[in-house]
This record gives C-alpha cells, structure tokens and sequence, in this order.
C-alpha cells in the first residue's frame, strides 16, 4: 500500500537510518552492482563518493537506486530512486521517488503494491 507523504519526508527517513545505504547502478552487460555509500544532502540532491565502476554505470545509465536495509523485523527498508549526474567522483542524485517498505499484508487489497509499502515522494 502507498501512503502520500512529502518528497521532504525522504530526509528525515534517510536520518533515521545513519544516511547511508547502497547505492544501486547497472552495468554494460545489465548486471546490478551495489555498493555501500555513505550520503550527504546538497540541496535537493543526495551525494556520493563513487568509484571508477559505479560512476561509469551511472553515466551510461542515469537511473540509480538507493536501498537503506531494515533496522529490524518489523521495521520498513527505504527505497529512493532518482536520476544520477557523475561530478567527478561523486554522484549528484536527485531523488524521483522513495518508499517505506515491508513485506506486510496490504490493508487494503485493491492498493497497487500488494504490501503496505508508504510512499515517501507523492504529494
């Protein structure tokens, strides 16, 4: 289930969980490759320092995700996607959508995730 929250609400859950997570890109030949980065807000955007690999996959293919793993059981994973801009070695990623989300019965069954996920980015 999705829930509207303000896109603003992406730095307070980003805070909650230590602003770091993995940084998810795609490679040439359509592999994931994830790597744990700490993040920093500039901004609208989220920075990261990135390597070689990673910047190269985000320059080929601008569209990243961010995964910040459970803190718990019960506890809801963060997902932001966005659109990523190689400066250097850092990624400037402005974020186009973020979730809470869990592998939970939805309560309502007609929702579009089948889980009671909280969409962090609708207004």
């Amino acid at each position: 289930m999705s829930v509207p929250v303000p896109v603003e609400r992406l730095r307070e859950a980003l805070a909650e969980r230590g602003n770091a997570g993995y940084l998810l890109t795609v490679s040439d030949e359509s592999r994931p490759h994830a790597v744990h980065v700490p993040l920093r807000w500039d901004g609208d955007a989220l920075v990261v320092e990135v390597g070689k690999r990673t910047a190269a996959n985000a320059a080929a293919r601008p569209g990243v995700s961010l995964l910040c793993p459970v803190r718990e059981p019960a506890d809801y994973s963060l997902i932001i996607d966005g659109s990523a801009v190689v400066v250097g070695s850092e990624l400037r990623i402005t974020p186009t959508k973020g979730v809470l989300h869990r592998p939970a019965a939805a309560p309502d069954p007609a929702a579009a995730c089948g889980h009671d996920c909280v969409d962090l980015t609708k207004r």
